[in-house]
């Protein structure tokens, strides 16, 4: 009984026979790194044809511009995933902890992520890593979506599943392994698309930084899709801002249908029914 919610043997491209926790695990990063290295290609690819439109900045600069802001997003998400696990596993260790921790990450959640912007801008900037600011307020952002939806599914493993991996004597790292991590998969997906949601909300704040640095200039801005969205808003160049907002639209629609969606439909197979 416990092999048949434990153990996932089918058939999925990338995949072998059977399926380990170790696949299930990197196909969350594999296919949101596939994305950044394709549009990596876009990028080039443009650059390389010198296809342009009437803007104050050629289409491949767009996408420049989208690529270094999905790879922020992306960082923030792997760091925010490495975290967020071993957090959730803490927080529901035991009835004790869960009355401490609970409640402490539910306070946690609550705080506006901007509250904490000014104080990690002067930090980062202080030492002259400013892509580290904008990574870490997105990895603010996301981590708690993550937290939660863990949390979940670990409060949601089957009575019967546990009793029968104690009975075959399964604990420690296979106990993780083999029943932990498959039983968590469906919520680490949807936890992660609503971390990588609050991400696209946000940046357009985390990449403007001068407005956070007392006496900052436009310059100490990142190059990304919220940097040019807000310059060429504040700017009046709408041409650019409704092609920047195209391309960002796509983008967004290109990962939900390519990388959420199939995720989403191989982390139906791990669920309890």
């Amino acid at each position: 009984m416990i092999k048949k919610h434990i153990v996932h043997s089918h058939h999925r491209p990338f995949f072998v026979y059977p399926v380990s926790a170790w696949q299930k695990f990197y196909s969350l990063l594999l296919y949101p790194l596939l994305y950044v290295v394709v549009l990596f290609f876009v990028v080039k690819l443009l650059s390389h044809t010198g296809f342009s439109v009437s803007l104050p900045v050629s289409l491949s600069d767009i996408f420049m511009a989208l690529f270094y802001t999905v790879s922020r997003i992306f960082i923030a998400y792997v760091l925010s995933l490495a975290v967020a696990l071993p957090l959730a596993l803490l927080a529901t260790s035991g009835p004790v902890a869960e009355k401490i921790f609970l409640p402490i990450f539910d306070i946690l959640e609550s705080v506006p992520t901007l509250a904490f912007f000014p104080i990690f801008i002067i930090f980062f900037v202080r030492g002259g890593f400013l892509n580290a600011a904008a990574i870490f307020i997105l990895f603010i952002a996301m981590l708690w979506n993550i937290v939660f939806t863990l949390v979940g599914g670990l409060k949601i493993i089957p009575q019967d599943i546990k009793q029968a991996a104690s009975v075959f004597k399964i604990s420690g790292w296979q106990y993780f392994k083999k029943v932990t991590l498959p039983a968590v998969f469906p919520q680490i997906v949807t936890g992660s698309i609503l971390a990588v949601a609050q991400a696209w909300n946000i940046i357009i704040v985390a990449e403007v930084l001068h407005t956070y640095i007392p006496g900052g200039t436009k310059a100490e801005d990142l190059f990304g899709m919220g940097s040019v969205l807000v310059g060429a808003s504040a700017s009046g160049q709408n041409d650019l801002f409704i092609v920047a907002i195209f391309v960002m639209i796509l983008a967004i629609a290109f990962l939900n249908f390519f990388v959420w969606q199939k995720l989403l439909h191989y982390a139906q197979k791990f669920r309890f029914e």
